[in-house]
Formats: structure tokens, sequence, C-alpha cells
């Protein structure tokens, strides 16, 4: 189990190191941060961790800002000194919610809880991968009107290669190499796309089945992407989503 601690004071991280540690003596702990600053770096530089432990009052401010500026799909178990968060608490990734001193045995039934969610969960979340896919919606959109300069064109939606948010813009990329701004967010684009053709494969891109040139495995259990003339950047699935991706290439 790899493990991320956000706790601003050093006893705190050292004492609820120490609980883990007796409870699951293979865990790693990838890491002990302090402040919001930080764990937003971490997060958007590693691999999701299986689980992290979370105090909310951070060095420079609420861990619930680092949602708002990173990826955070790893649940959470929060520690905190603090009961008046709880509600908010769970409209996060919460898997738990510990008061401050940590108990043992409260820690325990935590990670057991997680660990039983975690089962459940990566059978669910295929089946509704699936699901999606064999659904019986024939709305799918067809088709973009898009604008190109003094004109607007009309994009057929198996002529799009991928979209792509950057710097909170998505653009649209055709299999001509031909790019478009367009006017709705990724959320908004993969519930209204055919499933059965795109897929999303992380918070940045959308793409269509034959964009995708090459498929390589990365370490903690990541796929690394290539698509078709698309140099610039690295693009991963998680390992949270891999076996959906195998699903949805194999169907």
């Amino acid at each position: 189990m790899k493990i991320l601690i956000l706790e601003d004071e050093p006893l705190a991280a050292k004492r609820i190191e120490s609980l883990v540690k007796s409870l699951e003596p293979t865990a790693e702990i990838l890491g002990k941060l302090e402040s919001v600053r930080s764990a937003v770096k971490w997060l958007n530089e590693h691999p999701q961790p299986d689980v992290i432990l979370m105090d909310i009052q951070l060095a420079d401010g609420l861990s619930f800002e680092i949602f708002q500026q990173a990826d955070v799909s790893a649940p959470i178990i929060f520690t905190t000194a603090y009961d008046e968060y709880a509600i908010r608490a769970f409209k996060v990734n919460s898997v738990d919610y510990l008061l401050k001193p940590v108990e043992k045995d409260e820690l325990e039934a935590a990670l057991e809880k997680l660990k039983a969610q975690k089962g459940a969960a990566s059978q669910t979340q295929i089946g509704k991968a699936l699901d999606a896919l064999l659904s019986q919606k024939t709305d799918w959109k067809t088709r973009f009107l898009l604008k190109a300069g003094a004109r607007f064109d009309i994009v057929e939606t198996g002529d799009v290669a991928y979209l792509y948010a950057e710097d909170k813009v998505v653009f649209l990329v055709t299999k001509e190499q031909k790019k478009y701004y367009i006017d709705e967010t990724l959320d908004e684009l993969e519930q209204k796309l055919n499933p059965a053709f795109f897929f999303r494969i992380n918070r940045k891109y959308l793409a269509q089945l034959p964009s995708i040139e090459r498929i390589e495995p990365h370490f903690n259990g990541r796929l690394k992407i290539k698509l078709r003339h698309r140099e610039d950047d690295d693009i991963y699935v998680s390992r949270e989503k891999a076996e959906v991706f195998k699903k949805w290439l194999d169907m």
C-alpha cells in the first residue's frame, strides 16, 4: 500500500506514520508534506497513491484547496482536530474522518474500510464503463459547428482525432490536424460523445480510438499513450483507469 501523509505538525506526522507501519508493515510512505502548495506540486508530478492521510488545516491553508488545483482521485482518510469540516470532507473522496489524537483501532478500521471499498470499486468502475458502451442511448453528438475565422466549419465526430484542455481552454483537433477552439468543457463533451468511440484518457485528453498510435506500460500500473501527430505531451492513463481503458480497447 502506497500512502501519502499531509500533516503540518511534525510530531503528528511521525505518530501517524508509526501507526501506519504498525498496522501495515509493508506500507510505503511516499512522502510527508505540510502545505497545500507542496501537496499540489507532488500530486501533479506523481502517480496517485493508494490513500492519502490528510489533515485539514495545513501550513498555508485548508487542504480542500488541493482539490481545486490538482487531480485527486486517491481515496482520503482525513485526520484533524476539528469536527466542523466533516460534511465538507465527505463531498470529496473521503473514506473516513478521524479526530486527533488518532487512535490505532480507528485508523485500522479506516484502512479496512478502504480495502473493502477498493475491491468493490474496481469491479463497479469496469461495470459502469461497459454499461455505458452497451447503453441504449442513440442521441450521441454527430457533428460540431465550429468558428474558423470569419466562417463556420462543420466537423463530423468521425473526423475528430482528439480534444484537449489547455489553460482552461478546450481545443478540438481533426484527423487532418485542423485545430478549433470549442466553447465546452471536456466533462460536458464526454457526456455527449459516444463512449464506444471516444475515451476520456485523463483530465486533459478525450480521444477517439484511431488517434491512439501507441500504448506502453508505465511504472506503478499506469499506461503511456502516444497520440498521432501529438509530440509535445506525455500522456498517461492512471492506474485506477487503466483496466477500464484496456476493456474499452478490447470491446
